[in-house]
C-alpha cells in the first residue's frame, strides 16, 4: 500500500530553504514513483516542479505563513489529503499542524539572533519549541544542528535524526567530466563574455550568501583590506577585488560603514542575488572564496565552492568543519587578522592551492540529494509505520 506524504513546497522560490525544498522533491522523484506525494505551494511556484513523475501532485495555496490567521487556516486546508505523514522543511510550525509531521531545522538564527524583542521573540520561541515537541521526527541538516536544538530545547535527543543537504547537481555535474575540446572552449567564451558583461577583468575574491549579522561580512571587508594591503606589490593580486553576492547592501548599514572607514570603496562590489549559472561562473572564476560565518546551519556556499575548484577560507566554528572537512583553510572568525592569513595562504601557497581544490572535489562528492532523498523517505515510512 503506498503512503500519501504532503510536503509543505510554499517557500520554494526562497534563496535557502528552498534549494532545499526543490532539490529534496526531485530527487525524491528520482527514486520513489511509487507512493502519492501532494507538494503544496503557490501557483508562481509550480514551473520549480517541472518534470516530476505522475506520483506527485501540486496543490495551490496562496496564503502566506506570516498571518496568524496561517496559524489556523493552513491545518484546515491540510485536512483534505489524508495523509499519512506531512513535512514541514523549515522551522515555521502552525500550531495546530495536523500529524504525524516531520520538520526540518536548517539552524536556529531566528531565535539566536532575532533582533526584535519582547513579545515577537518570545512567540518565535514558543512556536518553535511546540513544532519540535509535537513532531514525530525532526530533521537536523547537521550535528551541530542537533546541538543547537538539545541544547536549547531541552529532551528531543530520541526523535531527531541528522540528514545532511548537498550542493545543485548542477555543480556535482562538472565533477569528473571529460569535455571535448569544443565544449571547453564553448564554456571558457561563455564565461568570459558573461564576466565582460559585469566589467570584471581583475583578480577577486568571492562571497556569496546573505548579508545578515551572523554572516560577518563586516569582518571580511576589514580582513580583505588588510590582504589588499599586504599584497598592492603583488604581479597578480596588486589589483584585488572582493565581489559579494547576495542581498542588497542598503539593509545592512554596518557593511557600508566597514566598507568605508577602511577605504575600499573602489574595489568592493555588491552584485545582489545572481541566477545559478551566474553563481557558478563566479565561483569558477574566483581566486578564493571566503566564508566567515559565525554560526551556519549547514553551509551551503562554501560547498558548492568546493565542487567548482575554487580555494576555500571557512570559519572553524558551528557546521562548517563537518561540511568542509579538511578541504578549506579554517580560521577564526571573530579574529580579522586569522581571517586575512587565511586568504593571504589560499591566495599565495600554490602547492596549498593545488591540494584544497583537489580535496574540495572529493569533499565535494561526499554529498548528493539521491542519498539525502532516501534517508528523508525512511523517516517517512518510519512514522508511517508507527501511526
Amino acid at each position: 500500500m503506498s503512503l500519501r506524504i504532503v510536503i509543505d513546497a510554499r517557500h520554494v522560490k526562497d534563496f535557502g530553504i528552498g534549494t532545499y525544498i526543490r532539490n529534496l522533491v526531485h530527487a525524491l522523484g528520482r527514486i520513489d514513483e511509487q507512493n502519492q506525494y501532494f507538494l503544496v505551494a503557490g501557483r508562481d511556484s509550480l514551473q520549480e516542479f517541472a518534470g516530476l513523475p505522475e506520483n506527485f501532485t501540486t496543490a495551490n495555496y496562496e496564503k502566506s505563513d506570516t498571518s496568524v490567521r496561517d496559524q489556523i487556516a493552513f491545518p484546515l486546508f491540510l485536512h483534505q489529503f489524508s495523509a499519512d505523514v506531512f513535512h514541514v522543511p523549515h522551522n515555521v510550525v502552525p500550531l495546530i499542524m495536523p500529524r504525524p509531521f516531520v520538520v526540518t531545522v536548517h539552524d536556529l538564527s531566528s531565535i539566536l539572533f532575532e533582533q526584535q524583542p519582547g513579545m515577537y521573540k518570545n512567540f518565535l520561541r514558543y512556536q518553535f519549541r511546540r513544532g519540535l515537541q509535537r513532531a514525530a521526527k525532526v530533521i537536523a541538516v547537521s550535528e551541530a544542528t542537533r546541538r543547537d536544538i538539545t541544547t536549547l530545547f531541552g529532551a528531543l535527543a530520541g526523535k531527531i535524526r541528522v540528514v545532511y543537504n548537498a550542493p545543485d547537481p548542477k555543480f556535482l555535474e562538472a565533477i569528473g567530466v571529460c569535455l571535448t575540446s569544443e565544449e571547453r572552449d564553448a564554456h571558457l567564451l561563455y564565461r568570459r563574455r558573461l564576466l565582460e558583461r559585469y566589467q570584471i577583468n581583475y583578480p577577486f575574491l568571492l562571497y556569496a550568501g546573505a548579508i545578515r549579522p551572523q554572516k560577518n561580512i563586516p569582518r571580511l571587508v576589514e580582513a580583505f583590506a588588510v590582504v589588499r594591503g599586504d599584497l598592492e606589490q603583488h604581479p597578480i593580486y596588486k589589483d584585488l577585488h572582493l565581489i559579494i553576492i547576495g542581498d542588497e547592501i542598503s539593509k545592512y548599514p554596518a557593511v557600508r560603514r566597514a566598507v568605508i572607514k577602511t577605504r575600499v570603496e573602489n574595489v568592493v562590489r555588491f552584485l545582489g542575488f545572481v541566477p545559478l549559472e551566474t553563481l557558478r561562473v563566479f565561483y569558477e572564476a574566483a581566486c578564493a572564496f571566503i566564508f566567515p560565518s559565525l554560526y551556519e546551519g549547514f553551509g551551503l556556499p562554501p560547498l558548492e565552492a568546493l565542487a567548482s575548484g575554487v580555494p576555500v577560507v571557512a570559519s572553524n566554528v558551528s557546521s562548517l568543519p563537518e561540511v568542509v572537512g579538511d578541504a578549506a583553510i579554517l580560521v577564526n572568525p571573530e579574529n580579522v587578522f586569522d581571517i586575512a592569513r587565511g586568504i593571504r595562504e589560499a591566495l599565495t601557497d600554490e602547492e596549498r592551492k593545488v591540494q584544497l581544490i583537489l580535496k574540495g572535489y572529493e569533499q565535494a562528492r561526499r554529498f548528493n540529494w539521491e542519498k539525502t532523498a532516501r534517508q528523508v523517505f525512511d523517516i517517512y515510512e518510519e512514522v508511517a509505520r508507527s501511526r
